[in-house]
């Protein structure tokens, strides 16, 4: 962690497991990392089509404030969600998006790193596990989590049954992660975030 307290926003809309991703994240970073961490959620009076929030904050140390004012990682699975969101990240922040959904602002100053997280979720079962796609890609660039607390967090959270196909889902965007991370590393005069593994 490169803070004692890291915010993280995670937006789209509702149907695309935007809440359940928040949880995962905090179940991981909480039951095996030792961690405290408290999850908002926020969505329209329609569940599934409407816009969808949900705002995590992870520390070593009790968390007083359960409010995210600056979030230090964005992960956009919505155009509506990145536009709305873009700006209220913190300038040497992150964000990760599904560049198959999100038409990224080019000028921003932000990090941005992204992950055609829907496709991959069609290659391994269905594109209703885009999200857990997304955690793995989030999982390889950050520090947050270590693979293996986060599958253990995935397999925990989601319907009985379904923890092979999720685990498949979670690997691919881990394993484009770790390769997106070597290619971005290499290069020079990339933008970068304190956030990004090292």
């Amino acid at each position: 962690m490169q803070t004692d307290r890291l915010e993280i926003r995670v937006t789209g809309f509702g149907g695309q497991g935007v809440i359940l991703t928040g949880y995962i994240l905090g179940r991981a970073a909480a039951l095996f990392r030792d961690q405290h961490a408290v999850l908002a959620q926020t969505y329209g009076p329609e569940a599934r089509g409407s816009a969808c929030r949900a705002d995590l904050i992870v520390s070593p140390n009790p968390i007083d404030y359960p409010q995210v004012a600056r979030p230090n990682i964005l992960i956009a699975l919505s155009q509506d969600g990145y536009t709305t969101h873009k700006k209220s990240i913190e300038a040497d922040g992150m964000i990760l998006y599904d560049e198959e959904l999100v038409r990224p602002d080019m000028d921003s100053p932000v990090f941005h790193a992204s992950i055609p997280a829907t496709r991959f979720a069609k290659e391994v079962g269905h594109k209703i596990m885009a999200n857990i796609v997304m955690l793995g890609f989030c999982t390889a660039l950050t520090n947050l989590a270590t693979a293996e607390s986060m599958e253990k967090a995935v397999s925990g959270s989601v319907p009985k049954g379904t923890e092979p196909k999720n685990l498949n889902a979670f690997r691919k965007g881990y394993e484009y992660g770790q390769q997106w991370l070597e290619s971005h590393m290499k290069g020079n005069g990339h933008k970068t975030s304190p956030y990004l593994r090292k």
